[in-house]
């Protein structure tokens, strides 16, 4: 924009008062475009030391290739207790013969609900008792996501440790093109290496550069691990528990077949100019350079089936077609600039949008809701959590990439079938969606999980979602047309679970029930404020689906609606459920997730909030809450509270809080903890969602240093 430009807008932003945020973000879709190659690439990642936790990954969302500042997978002990380099994908599972013949039905925990018994699959934690102990902790553990192969550089004439072989790095994340380039000294010699993923298959490509290569001193290392249940998902010191084979070859090809039990995957691998050579042990590999050469490259491709028998896409076309998928993700969809802004703390939360939706675009953009830690490393075995996918998935239907919210949204129709032999098990109706889960929907023992309940009404506002965004009459039938049957289903497993008090003429959810707080007691949980609000939107939109497709109401539906239990209140402040009447007294409700900001924001304002009480649970909130117990999406569900509320300013100090789990590493993980969770991808999907309905709802601070600019977002 010229200067001239610039001083005519902001005369009419002063002329119409603009400087409020609701005007300046209606104003911001015709003023012009938004550069994005400029606001992209000002938070391109560059490294210069070498750190455990400054891994960098490149992926299409079903796989991911986590590399350290090498650009390959060369250190990895060194990373493996900091974010661990993996190479996973959607359908990298692993599955231990169940010899023993460990079922659900081993570890059920049956519990007296209002005069019924009720089986829960359990987590059993005493190994006295020896068989559903067993059985709880085989159940938990498989199927586990597991690494699929370790591809690094090797030095075979240096005997010099890691933090003496490697000088002067520069890493460098160009985030338009999707590429990764290492440059650094080894040996004295400079080493370059350009990594990519191809958009389409799962496959990792580079290109390594160097003198050394000629030499014979530089090399890559391919190993393939035992696949295991644990964090880093490997293991290299059990070889004679998995096999490695070489189904064919050839001068410029090689077919690996992989199997761990009944388990088989395959690796292809394109090798033009290098020649494979077996290592000392079992399932270890290396490509050499042709004598003279100071090039070598490779595409490696991962896949649960026989690949197809024709050519890998060498480098230079994979880092081509990466370019133009990357340009294009950029290009299309919502654009957030914060450039504007003179507020201090603007750049900061621009650089978190954009590397957040990066990593969401690697990690968590398969086919199947992704896991808390994506495709890097495993957390609960790898396993995804349904409840969090709301945090995971709703960002991407605001920012115009509904298409990957669709594609996973297939997983439930999936594991409907399950989902309804729950609900009749347990004597309700409908599907009863799952918490920890697999890819074939079955449920995972624990004494938190199968407890939850906030999970079932997600469906119905993604599918609410989907409606509100289609651009036709016709595209609206045509999402009623799709979604009905499992949303209904869901609806109905709702309104069948909420109990009939007769005495108090009223309905009541719980107990045994486990707040979305997981600090409180299933055995005592009554009527949470959290669940209580969601449950009156999830069956009043399910309403609303059965009056658009010209369908009869549910009485049942109607019932519940009608009758479902006040909020808890206390001293005009929300509590955290009926029975916590101690809520603001005792520190085990003032910890964990202060869920109950989520009664406005993150759903969408229904009769039974009233705002003045929750503005003054806020700021309860704000006072008493212990920190060090909340997780990286709380700060984003409490931003986007007060915005419900008209507190822009209070938002935005939310959404910025400096607490220990709001902290944003330098590659744009979400950082938690030091041991378990050094990424949470909720955490960068809460903060997409929040910052979109931000922009979309008008409420940034009305301070005037908050001028932000975005387009192509949708309000929740």
């Amino acid at each position: 924009m010229s200067g001239k430009h610039k001083i005519i807008s902001f005369k009419i932003l002063l002329a119409f008062n603009c400087t409020i945020p609701v005007l300046l973000s209606s104003c911001s879709q015709e003023r012009p475009a938004i550069d994005r190659f400029t606001l992209v690439n000002r938070h391109n990642i560059e490294i210069t030391t070498i750190d455990s936790l400054n891994s960098l990954s490149v992926g299409n969302g079903r796989f991911a290739f986590t590399v350290d500042i090498t650009g390959l997978q060369t250190f990895h002990e060194y990373h493996s207790k900091g974010i661990p380099l993996g190479t996973m994908a959607d359908w990298g599972w692993h599955r231990e013969i169940n010899t023993r013949g460990y079922s659900l039905q081993q570890v059920y925990r049956t519990w007296d609900v209002h005069g019924r018994k009720i089986d829960y699959v359990h987590r059993y934690s005493d190994p006295r008792d020896s068989l559903r102990y067993r059985a709880s902790e085989w159940l938990r553990e498989n199927p586990h996501k597991i690494h699929l192969g370790m591809i690094g550089l090797d030095f075979p004439s240096s005997d010099k440790p890691f933090a003496g072989l490697i000088e002067n790095p520069h890493q460098k994340l160009d985030l338009w093109r999707g590429e990764i380039e290492s440059r650094f000294m080894a040996e004295g010699k400079m080493v370059r290496v350009k990594t990519v993923c191809h958009p389409e298959l799962d496959m990792v490509s580079a290109e390594i550069t160097s003198s050394l290569l000629s030499e014979r001193k530089l090399r890559i290392r391919i190993h393939f691990p035992l696949g295991v249940p644990g964090q880093t998902a490997y293991d290299f010191t059990r070889p004679n528990k998995h096999i490695t084979e070489i189904l064919s070859g050839t001068d410029t090809t090689v077919l690996f077949r992989r199997r761990q039990d009944d388990d088989v995957y395959y690796v292809k691998l394109y090798k033009p100019h290098s020649a494979l050579v077996r290592g000392g042990e079992r399932h270890l590999f290396y490509l050499e350079a042709h004598p003279g050469d100071t090039v070598l490259e490779f595409s490696c491709l991962f896949s649960k089936t026989m690949p197809v028998d024709s050519a890998l896409p060498g480098f230079s076309v994979t880092e081509a077609v990466s370019a133009s998928f990357w340009r294009d993700f950029w290009s299309t969809g919502g654009a957030v600039d914060f450039s504007e802004c003179t507020d201090p703390r603007a750049a900061e939360l621009e650089r978190r949008v954009i590397l957040s939706r990066y990593l969401t675009r690697i990690q968590c953009a398969g086919d199947y809701p992704p896991a808390e830690t994506g495709l890097s490393y495993n957390t609960w075995y790898g396993k995804f959590h349904l409840e969090m996918h709301w945090w995971h998935g709703v960002h991407f239907a605001l920012w115009q990439k509904e298409e990957i919210l669709e594609n996973q949204m297939k997983y439930y129709e999936k594991i409907y079938d399950k989902a309804l032999a729950t609900a009749r098990h347990q004597g309700y109706d409908g599907a009863r969606w799952p918490k920890m889960t697999d890819p074939q929907g079955n449920e995972s023992p624990s004494n938190v999980g199968p407890y939850l309940i906030w999970q079932q009404p997600h469906f119905i506002y993604f599918a609410e979602l989907l409606y509100g965004n289609a651009k036709s009459e016709k595209d609206k039938k045509a999402v009623l047309e799709k979604y009905k049957d499992l949303l209904f289903a869901t609806a109905d497993f709702m309104a069948s679970y909420a109990w009939y008090d007769s005495t108090g003429n009223r309905y009541v959810l719980g107990p045994a029930l486990i707040s979305a707080q997981e600090s409180l007691r299933p055995e005592t949980t009554i009527n949470p404020t959290f669940e209580l609000v969601y449950w009156y939107w999830g069956l009043k939109t399910a309403e609303q689906w059965r009056k658009r497709m010209g369908m009869e109401q549910k009485k049942r539906y109607s019932d519940v609606l009608k009758k479902l239990s006040s909020l808890p209140v206390k001293d005009g402040v929300y509590l955290c459920s009926e029975d916590t009447r101690d809520t603001w007294e005792n520190p085990r409700y003032m910890s964990d997730h202060p869920i109950i900001a989520g009664i406005a924001g993150m759903i969408p304002e229904t009769p039974l909030v009233d705002k003045k009480i929750l503005r003054n649970t806020l700021g309860t909130i704000q006072k008493v809450w212990n920190w060090n117990t909340t997780w990286g999406w709380d700060f984003p569900l409490l931003a986007m509270s007060a915005a419900a509320t008209d507190r822009p300013e209070q938002a935005v100090d939310f959404l910025l809080m400096d607490a220990p789990k709001n902290r944003y590493l330098l590659n744009g993980h979400n950082f938690q903890d030091a041991t378990r969770l050094m990424i949470y991808l909720p955490g960068n999907g809460g903060l997409l969602t929040a910052v979109a309905y931000m922009c979309t709802s008008g409420s940034f601070p009305r301070n005037g240093k908050w001028k932000v600019r975005w387009e192509n977002l949708n309000s929740l």
